[in-house]
């Protein structure tokens, strides 16, 4: 057997990787999934910003004078930096302000985490009758959301838009 062999098989898989991780339409499902996330997430805390904010005093970690202000910007945030990554306006920055966000609450959840302090993340709904999402899948959640924010962060190539505003 050629020794060439093993390494020609590996150049091909990392040609292969490289090719995927290159290609413009799957960074751009990254972006729609991501994009698509955010805003969803940020539909429950707009209408109910003083849920949201009840649910933020739960986190025990902001002075009580900051608690409205963030449940009133947080939603927006989310909001226009996913409607930015889906329409594909400015997309590493909107990725940017969002992993900054998601390493922001994978702190928050791993603080009260090893605190042993039960609570409702409030992420995708701000009811207080639901049954609250385990912190470890929050904390695999945002690793997960970290990992696609990180992917358009980095994605340097030739990107596909879904909408143009050029006319033909």
């Amino acid at each position: 057997m050629d020794s060439n062999s093993g390494k020609k098989g590996a150049f091909l898989l990392t040609d292969a990787i490289k090719r995927l991780l290159h290609n413009p339409w799957l960074e751009m499902v990254a972006r729609l999934i991501l994009g698509a996330t955010f805003i969803y997430a940020s539909y429950y805390k707009i209408i109910a910003p003083a849920d949201f904010a009840k649910l933020i005093y739960g986190y025990d970690l902001f002075p009580p004078q900051t608690i409205n202000l963030i449940a009133i910007v947080i939603p927006f945030v989310e909001l226009i930096m996913g409607t930015a990554l889906i329409i594909g306006i400015y997309p590493q920055s909107a990725a940017l302000i969002i992993d900054a966000m998601l390493v922001f609450f994978i702190l928050i959840i791993s603080i009260n985490l090893i605190r042993g302090h039960e609570f409702d993340c409030g992420c995708f709904s701000v009811q207080s009758d639901r049954i609250p999402d385990s912190p470890s899948f929050m904390l695999g959640r945002n690793l997960v959301l970290l990992t696609l924010g990180i992917y358009i962060l980095w994605y340097g190539w030739r990107r596909s838009r879904i909408f143009t505003l050029t006319r033909s």
